[in-house]
C-alpha cells in the first residue's frame, strides 16, 4: 500500500504537471470506483486543479468552490502519467484523468477492486473523511505521546491505526521500530517518556530519509513508476531471513492471514522471538522462545541431515 513517502511523492510530482490546468473529463473502466453520487463526478468537469494536499493515505485534488476528489489507492492501487488521451490498461485500468497535457491512469493489480474516489464538496464534508490521525512529521513529541497513549494497543496497532497517527502502514511501521529499537507487540501504555521520544524522532527520521531517497532515485521530473512496499535498503520490512543491516541476526517475522510484521529479535526483543500465530499454534511447546534457541534448533537440524548424509 503508497503511505505517507508514497504519497508525499505522488503530489510532488503531480503538482507542475496540473495546477493551473482543467480537469477535462474523467474516463471510468469500474463503475465501482467513484463512492459518491453527490455532487457527481461530472461537477468537477472543466475545473482547473488549483493545488494537492494529503489526508493519510488520501490524495485530495483542490478543484476549487470548495469541491475536492478524494483518491485512496488502498493497497495495490497506483498512478500513471501518460501522454493525454491515452489508453487504460484493460485488465488492471480503473480510470483515466484526463487533462490538455497528459493523462493520469489509475491502475490496480489485485482482484479485489478496493481503490475509491469521492467528489466532496465543503470543508465539512472533507472533513468527514479524515480518520483523525496526526500528522507525523509536523506533530510535537507531546502530541505524539498524547496521541500514542491515548488508547493502549501494540505499537505495530499504534502505528498503522489511521485514527491515531496519519499516513504510516505496514512497511514504514516495521522499518519505524526497528529504527527505535522496540517491539511491534510492546504495549502503548508501557512506554516511558524517553521511548515514546525516541520513537517520534524514529518516525519522523525514517519517513524523511524514505521521502528523499525517493527523490534521489526518481531525479528532478520523473514520475513515479515503480511505487512498492519492498524496496532495496529497508532494515527489515519484506526481508524475513535475511540478516539485519545492524546486527547481522536474520530477520523475523509474526504472520497473519494476509500480511506480516518483520522485526530483529536481536536489535527490538533482547534475543526473545515473538510467537507467529501460525507456527506457535502448531509447534505449541516446541515453539522456540529465543534466537539463541532457533539457532541451535537449525544447528541440530542441519547436524541430523549431516549424519543421514
Amino acid at each position: 500500500m503508497p503511505e505517507l513517502p508514497d504519497i508525499t511523492l505522488y503530489i510532488e510530482r503531480l503538482e507542475p504537471r496540473v495546477i493551473g490546468q482543467p480537469l477535462e473529463r474523467v474516463r471510468l473502466l469500474s463503475p465501482f470506483l467513484v463512492r459518491t453520487a453527490v455532487p457527481p463526478l461530472t461537477a468537477v468537469y472543466g475545473r482547473s486543479v488549483r493545488g494537492f494536499s494529503r489526508i493519510g493515505k488520501r490524495i485530495v485534488f483542490h478543484m476549487g468552490d470548495e469541491l475536492y476528489l478524494v483518491l485512496h489507492l488502498m493497497i495495490a492501487g497506483r498512478l500513471r502519467w501518460r501522454d493525454a488521451g491515452a489508453a487504460v490498461p484493460a485488465k488492471v485500468g480503473l480510470c483515466a484523468f484526463d487533462f490538455p497535457n497528459g493523462s493520469l491512469v489509475l491502475t490496480e493489480a489485485s482482484s479485489k477492486k478496493r481503490a475509491a474516489l469521492h467528489v466532496a464538496s465543503g470543508a465539512a464534508t472533507l472533513q468527514a473523511i479524515d480518520p483523525g490521525g496526526i500528522d507525523v512529521m509536523c506533530c510535537s513529541a507531546a502530541e505524539f505521546s498524547a496521541a500514542l497513549q491515548r488508547e493502549n494497543h501494540t505499537l505495530k496497532r499504534a502505528l498503522t491505526d489511521p485514527r491515531i497517527l496519519s499516513g504510516i502502514g505496514n512497511a514504514y511501521s516495521d522499518e519505524i521500530l526497528h529504527h527505535a529499537r522496540l517491539s511491534p507487540v510492546r504495549q502503548t501504555n508501557k512506554l516511558g517518556s524517553d521511548e515514546l521520544a525516541r520513537l517520534h524522532a524514529s518516525c519522523q527520521r525514517v519517513l524523511r530519509t524514505w521521502i528523499e531517497r525517493q527523490r534521489e532515485e526518481l531525479g528532478p521530473d520523473a514520475f513515479p513508476e515503480r511505487v512498492t512496499a519492498f524496496r532495496p535498503g529497508m532494515a527489515v520490512h519484506g526481508r524475513y531471513g535475511k540478516p539485519c543491516p545492524d546486527c547481522g541476526a536474520k530477520v523475523q517475522r509474526i504472520a497473519y492471514a494476509s500480511n506480516e510484521t518483520n522485526y530483529c529479535a536481536n536489535c527490538q526483543t533482547e534475543g526473545r522471538l515473538l510467537a507467529d500465530r501460525s507456527l506457535s499454534r502448531l509447534l505449541k511447546d516446541d515453539w522456540p522462545k529465543t534466537l539463541t534457541e532457533l539457532e541451535e534448533r537449525a544447528e541440530a537440524r542441519a547436524a541430523q541431515r549431516s549424519k543421514r548424509s
